[in-house]
């Protein structure tokens, strides 16, 4: 782990593929709908009553869409180029104007330089940990700690949101509020807010044809009357002891069940995870990838009511190590960014364009991060192994660092005025400058656009405690809708 205050090279593990956990569970399907409990069934039936002819409350509300780079993107090499720092800072690549007066990228970002003015890039980003735990913990859920942890103390807004927002009733939308395409989970999730509140997981490459969200959408009339026969079964069967449930296990198990029915018979489910519906040419425009189709279903869920979407650009498309932890010892960094550059670049381009020609730019955020920057300063040292945007093992090649002490974000639709960029770092990208903005705000500003007041809004921690979602920052003004 590189400590934020120096830039060694080492070598780390960089965010790692999901682990077997109780989310895992949430993850594999919904095959456990045989053991629906009572609770699950009066829960589905109050939403079921709300349900029909309906025109939801909750496709009103506000949502946000994060695309998350896990290992941290360059942003020397991105959105905060700095040609004039010296040859062991400055990358190889060219500079280009935006459609923003003043406000340049690197040539591996054409796309988005032309709809600039449809977005707002915030240069001026630090926190204070520099290994992916602790990085990403601070970002997404407050934690000020900079120790790397094992799991999370603390629940990130993500599944804060799902929970105070459930508070208010059942939904009437029969698709999830909280959904994850191949989302970050490496180093967050719900904490003490129980797996209840996590998201359901959408696992694979969208772009193949053989892509398939499992249990969605029975079409077979049979099927959903012999299910709902089983439910009735299974309310004359539950004599579990709720006293004996010391970890609040069963009350995720009932809101995975009553989840589990509503998805597996209610039609709209499945037509809003099918890519098939898309006319050809939007699919073609997001790109026929990994990257360009989880943006695309993610812009179709949060029209069809998911209120807090969440996916990692990871995976094949980033280079060897299939993240973006440009360590020598990982990738050739500059290889790297070129090699997922195009597939980058087109995806979040498609996406923004689609929130502001759908109209959908008020009551969506998008937000592009990761945990951090890489270092201003490029090291050197041995490949560990040949294969995209890797030399062979041995091999000498460029890489850089962890670097939380200056990084770039962007933050489309939300409300917000866009075509501005906010902040700065020094000549050489190694501090934010102008206008610092810490974790805290990050996640106020995310609150605000959620109608979540950051500042007061308290949960119980597993002590019972009340629990500020975030105890330091305030919402980002420019960021404000």
């Amino acid at each position: 782990m590189s400590h934020p205050h120096n830039t060694p090279a080492q070598h780390c593990r960089g965010p790692f593929d999901l682990g077997t956990s109780r989310r895992a569970f949430l993850r594999t399907g919904l095959a456990g709908f045989a053991t629906l409990s009572l609770p699950g069934i009066l829960r589905l039936r109050a939403q079921q009553e709300l349900q029909a002819g309906e025109t939801t409350r909750s496709a009103e509300k506000t949502a946000v869409i994060m695309v998350w780079q896990p290992g941290g993107l360059s942003h020397i090499d991105s959105y905060d180029p700095k040609p004039n720092a010296g040859s062991e800072y400055r990358g190889p690549f060219g500079i280009i104007p935006t459609k923003v007066p003043g406000l340049n990228f690197t040539e591996l970002l054409p796309r988005q330089a032309a709809i600039a003015d449809k977005f707002t890039v915030l240069r001026s980003m630090r926190q204070g940990a520099g290994g992916h735990p602790a990085g990403s913990m601070q970002l997404l859920s407050g934690d000020p700690d900079t120790r790397d942890k094992p799991k999370p103390r603390y629940p990130d807004w993500m599944t804060v949101t799902n929970y105070l927002r459930s508070q208010a009733g059942p939904r009437q939308s029969p698709i999830p509020p909280y959904v994850g395409i191949n989302p970050p989970l490496e180093y967050n999730g719900p904490a003490y807010l129980g797996d209840a509140y996590s998201p359901f997981v959408v696992s694979g490459d969208p772009n193949l044809p053989s892509f398939t969200v499992p249990n969605i959408g029975l079409s077979d009339a049979n099927e959903v009357r012999r299910l709902g026969r089983r439910s009735t079964l299974r309310q004359n069967l539950d004599t579990l002891e709720r006293a004996f449930d010391q970890q609040g296990e069963l009350a995720a198990l009932d809101e995975f069940e009553t989840q589990a029915m509503t998805l597996l018979t209610n039609p709209r489910t499945k037509e809003a995870f099918d890519l098939s519906r898309e006319d050809p040419r939007v699919r073609d425009r997001y790109g026929r990838n990994a990257w360009g189709q989880q943006l695309l279903m993610a812009r179709r869920l949060v029209e069809a009511g998911v209120e807090v979407m969440t996916t990692s650009l990871s995976g094949p498309l980033c280079g060897r190590v299939q993240n973006w932890d440009d360590h020598a010892v990982n990738h050739h960094v500059f290889d790297a960014m070129k090699f997922r550059a195009q597939a980058y670049d087109q995806a979040v381009t498609a996406l923004i364009e689609d929130i502001y020609e759908r109209g959908l730019d008020k009551r969506v955020m998008v937000v592009v991060t990761g945990e951090f920057g890489r270092t201003p300063k490029i090291s050197y040292a041995a490949s560990t192994g040949e294969g995209n945007a890797s030399a062979p093992a041995g091999t000498m090649q460029p890489g850089r660092d962890h670097w939380p002490r200056a990084f770039s974000n962007i933050w489309a639709g939300g409300g917000i005025e866009a075509g501005r960029f906010i902040g700065a770092t020094d000549k050489r990208g190694e501090d934010s400058t102008e206008r610092i903005c810490n974790a805290g705000d990050f996640l106020a500003t995310i609150y605000h656009h959620l109608g979540i007041d950051a500042a007061r809004t308290l949960i119980k921690d597993f002590n019972g405690r009340p629990t500020p979602v975030v105890d330091h920052g305030k919402p980002i003004p420019e960021l404000m809708g």
